[in-house]
């Protein structure tokens, strides 16, 4: 695979560095076979990277669907200090319930028929599944590592990103049984998205500065790009064209080719780039600058920044809200979750949540299904 030349000797340097710290282990294989942990496989369709008109067009109106339009609006806060789930009132920004749930939440992911709730409770090894329509935690689920929570576009099949074991693992969505595991080879995977035909995901691996592609259909790693720095949160661009992926080391957001596996472009936003966030018509797309204490604004067609908002404290995970007239988001170094409009970048409010909250999710939103994450639906 070919790698990204245009970041300058400091970087061909530091490529150099991790390569020798590396040898041995990963050595930047060009493929890598998953481990098959159970004999039936995920039903995934077969397909090349596809080019679409808008794939978040379901997502983009202000509407409800009607077997999600009776859920009460709340936000759902995962403090990853305190083990515990905030619950907002979005409308008179008041938490109205608190419980605890695993060690070391880190996010809320709805469920791809957009049912259930699940709090990824890395530390416990265990998903905490939250009812929507009561607010209130229902089940334990025992699964190994689930730092983060995908589920591929057909549904039929979840994908959890164990972080310290350097592995996906897919698993039936409805039954919870694992299907196989994709070992991926370098150290931090933590953020993905798929393809928009589904057979391809792109997984960040943030402690290496590489961004891995895995085929879901032959289960196994096919290609890599090294962009350095540190990659963390990753976002298909609404064409299925290229794939954005926040770089909290670099200070900006990388644009990757994902046939040649390139860095076609790089685009500057703020000190500790982190999370991504579409606007409802997907026409803009929110970069959180943790160490900042910023919020840039890129345009996606031209892929420019259009305005940076200063909102102080360490935004992290962000949520739009329905209506598209609010941009939430954890403040991951504090306890508060704050509120930004949308159209100026002031901040309207910030609530009292727990320690160090990270991906929040407002529920429920526009789309016919979720991916995962705190909340990417198509």
């Amino acid at each position: 695979m070919t790698r990204w030349a245009g970041m300058g000797l400091g970087v061909v340097v530091g490529a150099a560095v991790l390569a020798v710290l590396l040898a041995g282990t990963a050595r930047f294989p060009v493929s890598h076979a998953a481990v098959r942990t159970a004999p039936t496989p995920a039903a995934i369709s077969v397909g090349r990277i596809t080019r679409v008109a808008n794939l978040y067009a379901a997502a983009t109106e202000p509407y409800l669907r009607r077997e999600v339009s009776g859920i009460p609006a709340r936000v759902y806060v995962p403090n990853s200090e305190d083990g515990t789930v905030d619950v907002i009132d979005p409308v008179n920004r008041l938490v109205v319930a608190h419980f605890p749930v695993g060690l070391v939440p880190h996010h809320i992911t709805p469920s791809w028929d957009l049912k259930r709730l699940y709090v990824d409770n890395t530390s416990a090894n265990t998903l905490t599944v939250i009812d929507p329509r009561t607010s209130l935690p229902v089940e334990t689920i025992r699964i190994t590592d689930p730092y983060n929570l995908y589920f591929t576009p057909d549904g039929t099949a979840a994908v959890v990103v164990a972080e310290r074991l350097n592995r996906l693992d897919v698993y039936d969505r409805s039954s919870w049984r694992l299907l196989f595991s994709v070992p991926v080879p370098w150290p931090g995977a933590d953020h993905l998205d798929f393809s928009a035909d589904g057979h391809i995901l792109m997984t960040s691996a943030e402690f290496s500065g590489a961004i891995v592609k895995v085929d879901l259909t032959r289960r196994m790693v096919v290609g890599y790009a090294y962009v350095g720095g540190l990659p963390v949160d990753v976002r298909l661009a609404p064409d299925g064209s290229v794939f954005f992926v926040a770089n909290q080391g670099r200070h900006g957001v990388s644009v990757l080719d994902p046939e040649r596996m390139e860095e076609i472009a790089f685009i500057p936003t703020g000190l500790g780039a982190h999370g991504l966030a579409l606007n409802r018509d997907a026409s803009r797309l929110y970069v959180s600058n943790r160490l900042a204490g910023t919020i840039s604004v890129i345009d996606v067609a031209s892929r420019q920044v259009a305005a940076t908002w200063t909102v102080g404290g360490s935004p992290d995970m962000m949520q739009v809200s329905p209506d598209g007239r609010e941009l939430w988001t954890s403040n991951r170094f504090g306890h508060t979750v704050s509120v930004v409009e949308t159209t100026t970048g002031r901040v309207l409010g910030r609530i009292e949540v727990g320690e160090s909250p990270h991906g929040l999710t407002y529920f429920p939103q526009p789309g016919l299904i979720s991916l995962g994450h705190n909340g990417v639906y198509r």
